[in-house]
């Protein structure tokens, strides 16, 4: 068996309401879908979605990658050769993660159809047979984003992350009521999307600790770690690393200046499962917890993520598998997230990721 051919197609679907975080909004959700057929017939499915001020990454530049570079590195390798893959696509081309993963994704997938397994298996096995889920609140009016947060809790979402990052103060004040709203029991995160400056980081922080907030994301910018190092066991509120954290090395860097207590893996960012189970093992032999973020995604990507969540027991921190809950008719696997509005992901146990393509 080997690759005989790899497509491409873009997919889309529009957002329930417009998604908004301190770098920009967006109608709809747009993915590339990427297709690597072996020469026996089967097929496996990978996805990236580009979100261009957050990675820099653009659909365009992605299919350029892929098609240019990535695709004609994996033609007649053995598919189920995961570290081959990895190292042919880094030689033909540097960077390009999201490229990278959706092929990554796409071999995972091939490879659970290939031997009828589900993908959990080939990343050590399923120890949830449900994943929790935070839900994610846009950015809006204060009253918005409380009631939508109290809304989300009372379905049974056990995390709820809102964004920030556009005003420190305002910031506080929305942690302020959203945990006055939110029943007990009832996680809160903020992610300020790098939005904050290493001279009001700490007050900030200080303030929202009183306010009740569990966890904080990236406050600075993702260049400053010795800022995050400096912030963290002095501000009352753990710290998640995002933007800061793109690759195996960001990982270890991170670890080796006692930076963050989290660590948020999203498989696009870093290249893929492949390289995301190895960020994984860092984390877990530093004693850090891990959260499995997403960009967010369509079906396809956020099933990779839901198997990862699966297979880590380290993975204590709520993942962000809301992507296909955002959208109008998630057009990849409807059947996979049709009843995780309750804050529950069910672990897909069918060859391969899942979704319900091919």
């Amino acid at each position: 068996m080997r690759i005989a051919s790899v497509r491409t197609r873009v997919v889309s679907a529009p957002y329930v309401r417009p998604f908004v975080i301190s770098s920009g909004s967006s109608p709809q959700l747009v993915s590339l879908v990427a297709e690597v057929e072996c020469s026996d017939g089967l097929t496996g499915y990978g996805e990236a979605s580009p979100m261009t001020a957050f990675t820099g990454d653009t659909m365009a530049g992605l299919q350029a990658a892929i098609d240019g570079h990535l695709a004609p590195a994996l033609a007649g390798r053995d598919p189920l050769d995961l570290a081959g893959a990895h190292q042919a696509m880094d030689t033909a081309i540097r960077g390009q993660h999201l490229a990278k993963a959706a092929l990554d994704m796409a071999l995972h997938d091939l490879a659970g159809r290939s031997a009828g397994w589900p993908v959990h298996l080939l990343l050590g096995g399923r120890i949830r047979e449900s994943v929790p889920t935070a839900w994610v609140v846009g950015l809006g009016t204060l009253d918005e984003m409380a009631a939508e947060a109290v809304d989300y809790a009372g379905r049974g979402f056990t995390h709820i992350k809102v964004k920030g990052g556009v005003n420190p103060a305002l910031d506080v004040e929305l942690v302020r009521a959203v945990r006055s709203a939110l029943p007990a029991g009832v996680e809160l995160s903020l992610d300020a999307n790098e939005g904050y400056d290493g001279n009001s980081a700490a007050r900030t922080l200080r303030a929202m600790a009183d306010a009740g907030l569990d966890l904080v994301e990236q406050p600075l910018p993702h260049w400053d770690v010795a800022g995050l190092a400096a912030l963290r066991g002095q501000v009352g509120v753990r710290l998640m690393a995002d933007e800061s954290m793109q690759s195996l090395h960001g990982a270890l860097d991170l670890i080796r200046r006692g930076a963050v207590d989290v660590l948020n893996i999203k498989i696009l960012k870093v290249g893929g499962l492949y390289r995301a189970r190895q960020i994984a093992a860092l984390a877990e032999a530093a004693g850090l917890a891990v959260k499995i973020g997403t960009m967010p995604e369509l079906g396809v990507a956020t099933l990779a993520a839901v198997h990862l969540a699966a297979a880590l027991p380290h993975a204590t921190v709520p993942a962000d598998l809301v992507g296909p809950l955002l959208v109008h008719e998630e057009p990849l696997a409807p059947s996979a997230f049709a009843s995780a509005s309750g804050g529950w992901v069910k672990v897909p146990t069918g060859a391969g990721l899942g979704h319900e393509l091919g």
